[in-house]
């Protein structure tokens, strides 16, 4: 393929094989319609922010063409003859090798502590997770940071690193398991990230931003195709470049409701998405699975196809993924390359039992110190701030972790911390409560053949609150079973059978390892996942001890509020219609029989949670969502910002503490949380220098 973008005279190459003769990208102001002639578009009119002579049907005509492309001399379009079709729309750094191990500062295991100078740090991070790790990096640049991760390295683990092993690490109960598992108190199966780099080392890998409001452009009703014909998906990679173009042009910027709503500076937020997104962030080679939900999608309504983009829009898309084309993983604990690594010291297996507190003199709050932590073989140690105004310890342990650790320093309810005797620093009765979980129901599709394994890559955004996404594909060897998608269980099953109360986390273990008896064919197919977006249900966190490493008591209180058993019941129902679709008529077996009804029977065995199974699964959508409700891991909530933090996330009655993580949230963010958070913490390490030093803080 061969076009060019050019701007005031410069010429850039993108994904091509050749280019184009000075002379003929030069070329200018002729309107003929034929296929394979130059098409000027002029008449930009910057002042009104209006295109005057861009119309619908030559736009048709050159989306149609399969001989033609855009591209932009100056302020104006131009369609000149292209060679070969529109590839995917791919990074650039695809194609070289990426598993080799970054260059990390030190990792040492947390028992060398007490071998080491002991000196005292500017910060003090707790939680080397998916927001710890690039405001670790961040901050390090100008200051001395202390990183303290409870679980060890992800280097060199395969069950982390290949998309192929995805599942493994979730059903691991080994002492160095990357995750821990715990079970909600409404009986639904989850897990906690245990390892650097947080829960981007056991996730589906899936990235896209925040939610997003309609571009302006968008308003002014520039959005002059709907293109949801299969047969023209080919080209919305070059309509996604167009839209952008268009907003460069125009001065359009997009709007974020999310990053409005958090009161974040926007254009700090536009800074520190691509920080994030060139490090570890790829364009994924749409499997086969992906592909039939696009196409699926569009043919059940789920429309305009956006093509590939990080962006919340309406309709379908392809997002990122931390999957390289390889199929290797890229974490969190990647971004530490970008640390200064004399600043920097990094300990694994560090677990801090308490933040340090003291009264200052002068001062009524309560300041946060230091803090206490054990290490690999039990060693208790305590790691202090220095002196220097401004010096923190920052907390972002994750939704589950940081409320935990608050409780466990003396900051909660009142009630809560004498029922554990744990001595008051601040009575906060919100430390804990607004927790949430996005709700996942999910389909299971038999298929003709084994599909290939896929993790989530494409997602249809509704108007109505729902996302719907897709995974597809098994793997069994002798020693291991593994499945595709965040739900704990091994697809297709009969754990159902085991009595309710005899549903324990070992039992589903058990059950899990026993399953690789049976034969392949019972996983033939893939799941059709819907997930509900900002549930207005929430629940609570309290302690069951003051280990750091027991898992507190969780409540969610799925479907609680009726909007959200609505919302799963039009899920379904889209998903009912995509299913219908003739894409997805080329999967399933000819002689299956597989009505709706049918499915839902199978996927209520599939959905693998603690919660009694009711007879009319099948028929009532409602009593299907809440028997077979799982987790897709984007629990939030427990430090909500206004209540636990401030604006600037620094613990409300103290000083010298911050929360900085997934736990400040109200709702997670996008389709997949995990941007948003990476973007958090590189947003807030770049915030807290700034603040601090002005402009010597060179970021």
């Amino acid at each position: 393929m061969h076009w060019a973008r050019l701007r005031g005279g410069e010429t850039r190459e993108h994904q091509t094989e050749g280019k184009y003769a000075e002379s003929e990208v030069k070329k200018k102001g002729r309107k003929r319609t034929k296929q394979g002639e130059l098409f000027g578009f002029n008449g930009f009119d910057q002042r009104k922010g209006v295109l005057q002579d861009l119309g619908v049907p030559l736009l048709h005509q050159i989306i149609s063409s399969p001989k033609v492309a855009l591209c932009r001399c100056k302020n104006a379009w131009h369609v000149i003859h292209k060679k070969v079709s529109f590839p995917s729309k791919r990074m650039e750094k695809q194609g070289r090798n990426h598993s080799a191990t970054p260059d990390l500062p030190p990792l040492r295991k947390a028992s060398s502590f007490s071998k080491i100078q002991h000196e005292a740090y500017d910060y003090i991070i707790v939680g080397g997770g998916t927001a710890g790790c690039p405001l670790a990096a961040t901050l390090s640049k100008k200051y001395k940071v202390l990183l303290l991760e409870r679980g060890g390295s992800p280097y060199g683990n395969h069950n982390i690193s290949y998309l192929e092993n995805f599942h493994i690490c979730l059903t691991d109960e080994s002492k160095n398991s990357p995750s821990q598992g715990f079970i909600s108190t409404d009986g639904v199966i989850n897990s906690r990230a245990k390892v650097l780099g947080g829960g981007t080392c056991i996730n589906a890998g899936f990235y896209s931003r925040a939610n997003r409001r309609k571009h302006r452009y968008q308003k002014m009703g520039l959005i002059l195709f709907d293109l949801t014909i299969t047969r023209r998906i080919k080209w919305f990679s070059m309509v996604d470049q167009i839209y952008q173009d268009i907003s460069q042009l125009f001065n359009l910027k997009p709007h974020c409701r999310f990053v409005k709503d958090a009161g974040w500076d926007e254009e700090l937020v536009n800074q520190s998405y691509p920080w994030v997104e060139e490090r570890i962030v790829y364009w994924p080679k749409i499997a086969p699975w992906q592909a039939a939900l696009r196409d699926g999608l569009l043919e059940a309504g789920v429309s305009p196809y956006n093509g590939y983009t990080y962006d919340h829009l309406f309709g379908t898309k392809v997002g990122g993924t931390i999957f390289d084309e390889a199929g290797y993983r890229h974490t969190a604990a990647d971004l530490l390359a970008a640390a200064n690594p004399d600043n920097l010291r990094v300990l694994l297996h560090a677990s801090v039992n308490k933040v340090i507190f003291k009264t200052r003199h002068g001062h009524q709050k309560q300041s946060a110190i230091g803090v206490q932590f054990k290490d690999e073989n039990g060693g208790q140690h305590q790691a202090f701030l220095s002196q220097k105004r401004g010096s923190e310890i920052i907390v972002s342990a994750g939704a589950i972790g940081s409320p935990q650790l608050l409780l466990i320093s003396g900051i909660g309810p009142r009630s809560e911390l004498k029922k554990h005797n744990i001595s008051i620093v601040l009575h906060n009765e919100h430390v804990g409560k607004g927790m949430s979980d996005n709700p996942l129901s999910s389909v299971f599709i038999p298929t003709k053949d084994p599909p290939k394994q896929s993790l989530i890559e494409t997602v249809g955004i509704t108007d109505d609150g729902v996302f719907i996404e897709a995974s597809s594909g098994f793997g069994q060897t002798g020693d291991s079973i593994h499945c595709h998608h965040g739900i704990m269980s091994a697809e297709i099953g009969q754990l159902s059978t085991i009595p309710p109360k005899e549903r324990s986390l070992e039992a589903v273990h058990k059950y899990v390892r026993n399953k690789k008896s049976l034969p392949k064919e019972v996983f033939h197919g893939g799941f059709i996942l819907s997930k509900i977006d900002g549930p207005l249900s929430t629940g609570n966190l309290v302690l069951v001890d003051t280990d750091p490493n027991s898992n507190p008591i969780v409540t969610f209180n799925y479907f609680k509020h009726p909007q959200d058993l609505r919302r799963c019941v039009y899920g379904i129902k889209t998903i009912e219609k995509i299913i219908s679709t003739n894409t997805f008529s080329n999967f399933t077996p000819k002689d299956g029989g597989y009505s709706m009804e049918k499915l839902l029977n199978m996927s209520v065995a599939a959905n693998i949670n603690l919660i009694p199974k009711h007879t009319n699964d099948s028929t009532s959508l409602e009593q299907f969502c809440r028997d077979t409700v799982v987790t897709i891991w984007h629990y939030h909530g427990g430090c909500h910002v206004g209540k636990v933090v401030d604006q600037q996330y620094k613990v409300i009655g103290t000083s010298g503490l911050r929360v900085i993580d997934g736990s400040t949230l109200s709702r997670s963010p996008g389709t997949n949380p995990q941007a948003t958070v990476m973007m958090m913490g590189r947003y807030m390490g770049v915030k807290i220098l700034r603040e601090r030093l002005g402009r010597a803080a060179g970021v």
